[in-house]
């Protein structure tokens, strides 16, 4: 399974409807952070595994997409920080995870 990246205000909308009826998780990547790299390695590898079939997983550059970025921190009501991954759905973060925190191990124990 792979995860789809959003880049557009319009994208980010149709996800969160979308998280009424599928849980969501999205991933929060600085393309210049040598952290975020190693959090999109794990969130990777946890998806090279068995993920759970019941979630979309997506992905959101935070410097290339800043105002779909900012948008994802004020709907969910998250603190923007980065690499950082958020699992939401009904429209509400259930949980999320930054920096060293977002690990193959840590993505397992709560989505599977």
């Amino acid at each position: 399974m792979a995860w789809k990246e959003i880049t557009t205000l319009d994208e980010w909308n149709a996800l969160l409807e979308k998280s009424a009826e599928r849980g969501q998780v999205i991933l929060k990547h600085s393309t210049t952070c040598p952290v975020s790299a190693n959090a999109l390695q794990e969130f990777e590898q946890y998806l090279q595994q068995k993920p759970n079939p019941d979630l979309d997983y997506t992905l959101v550059k935070v410097i290339e997409s800043r105002p779909v970025s900012n948008q994802i921190a004020e709907d969910l009501s998250v603190k923007h920080e980065s690499p950082q991954i958020i699992y939401f759905k009904d429209k509400a973060k259930y949980w999320s995870a930054t920096h060293w925190s977002v690990t193959n191990a840590h993505i397992t124990a709560v989505l599977d």
